[in-house]
């Protein structure tokens, strides 16, 4: 928002079309757009009914509303407009998030709407959600994007919010019916980069056998900072650099010396 927002003094038509009074005036702020300090808004989220009517004045289109609902046949269709390329390639329909775990009847029903149409499949998750969902879900899934932040529970409970427990079981569970996991380990400078930590996941993914087709490393960065600024939140992202090359490069040999197929992503 702070990127595009004009001000209060030019504009400030939002202040009066907001039903819910979700919008207020906020700070002054220096506008590297417009070159001058200006007065922003700020948006109250827990009063917001999503209405709409702020994004229609706004014409600098600061305040817009991202996401759309869509029943599973519009999704579909709309997915199945890429089929020829599907074939083609070998590829298929990815499902992201969030967490498509935490909408498990539309996942559940998408992914089998798929696999009717003869499209491949992946999930991409965290694996954090009762075993139950995963296994009504697992025979449309052909590959599972499968995250593991930190082998220790604590420290994983510390990074973000949840114990790592679940999330281990679910993959165990994933490999012994039959699943295809593709692990991703974001590597964090000072977090989770350590030869220790490596080694405990890569040790862990070797237990999963033959259900892990592909360990993916996924360098730390901060491009999702300005997201939390549009958001006007805190942002919790570690404040570190991302790691360097040499680094990558360790966990890299380290992980194919436990004989896993490896990339960076």
């Amino acid at each position: 928002m702070e990127m595009r927002c004009v001000g209060i003094d030019k504009c400030g038509l939002c202040l009066d079309q907001c039903p819910q009074s979700a919008i207020t005036p906020e700070k002054r702020h220096y506008s590297e757009v417009n070159k001058e300090e200006i007065q922003l808004i700020s948006v109250d989220r827990t009063k917001c009914d999503h209405c709409g009517l702020c994004e229609k004045v706004c014409f600098a289109k600061a305040l817009y509303l991202c996401g759309t609902d869509y029943t599973v046949e519009q999704a579909l269709k709309i997915a199945l407009v890429d089929d020829a390329f599907y074939k083609k390639s070998g590829g298929g329909v990815t499902i992201s998030g969030g967490e498509a775990l935490n909408q498990p009847e539309f996942t559940t029903a998408f992914l089998e709407a798929c696999r009717k149409q003869g499209v491949n499949t992946a999930l991409d998750t965290t694996g954090y959600a009762d075993y139950k969902i995963i296994r009504e879900l697992l025979p449309y899934v052909d590959l599972f994007l499968y995250d593991i932040k930190h082998m220790n529970s604590e420290i994983h409970k510390k990074l973000v919010g949840v114990p790592n427990e679940r999330i281990l079981e679910n993959a165990e569970n994933i490999a012994y019916d039959g699943g295809k996991l593709q692990i991703r380990l974001p590597i964090i400078t000072g977090i989770n980069d350590s030869e220790e930590d490596i080694d405990a996941a890569g040790l862990f993914c070797k237990t999963l056998d033959k259900a892990v087709t592909l360990v993916q490393l996924l360098p730390y960065h901060r491009l999702g900072s300005v997201k939390y600024k549009r958001l006007q939140k805190a942002d919790p992202m570690p404040q570190c650099n991302p790691p360097d090359e040499s680094l990558i490069e360790k966990c890299v040999k380290h992980l194919e010396g436990l004989g896993l197929p490896v990339t960076v992503h």
